[in-house]
């Protein structure tokens, strides 16, 4: 059984542990944002299947609305869903309490809509907490997910820059990756490498 931590809307988790109270000491968690899209999310989905891993997508409403059925698939493999909001703006704590409200709250029916399963767990756009963004989650009894790793893969900085900051992952870490909003070719060769590797050093990828 999956012991999740009580409700908190006064940080995001960071570590695993944060999250999943009863995880493996030796456990990590991929975190995979900003889709479903349709040409990288197969691709990550592919890769992930390849190295028998599981991640937690991180699932922005309106891709989640246009492409149900790779939100189905990703369920259908075992992976993990969160709420990434409805269309990802930036910066997303300006908004007030209402729009920031609605942007969960739109994901939420959209992500249900698409694979029939409510996310417990919401992640801001650009990792943009407020106090205002705490309050709705808490109002909603969601729980922040923040991350520990970010080899910054959305901003394309070469796939060796990628790998080298994802590698420097230990126990306990949430990797944070994209494989939406852009060219994610990067991201995807970057894993081909990484994930065996950590694999190898013993480490449990979980869900969250």
């Amino acid at each position: 059984m999956v012991v999740r931590t009580a409700v908190t809307a006064v940080r995001p988790a960071r570590q695993v542990h944060d999250v999943l109270l009863a995880a493996p000491a030796n456990a990590v968690a991929l975190t995979v944002d900003d889709g479903p899209d349709p040409l990288w999310t197969p691709q990550m989905l592919d890769l992930l299947h390849r190295t028998g891993v599981l991640a937690t997508f991180s699932l922005i409403g309106a891709q989640a609305h246009a492409y149900p059925d790779l939100v189905k698939r990703i369920l259908a493999e075992g992976h993990a869903v969160t709420n990434h909001s409805m269309t990802h703006p930036q910066p997303f704590s300006r908004g007030n309490s209402a729009t920031i409200r609605q942007q969960i709250t739109d994901a939420q029916s959209a992500i249900t809509d698409a694979g029939g399963v409510a996310p417990k767990l919401f992640r801001a756009p650009g990792g943009d907490w407020s106090a205002a963004v705490f309050s709705a989650l808490q109002d909603l009894q969601m729980v922040p997910l923040g991350w520990d790793i970010d080899p910054r893969d959305w901003s394309r900085p070469g796939t060796g820059s990628v790998t080298t900051r994802l590698l420097a992952a230990r126990a306990g870490d949430i990797l944070l990756c994209h494989d939406g909003g852009g060219n994610r070719a990067q991201t995807i060769e970057s894993l081909r490498t990484v994930l065996p590797i950590l694999k190898a050093r013993g480490l449990q990828f979980v869900t969250l």
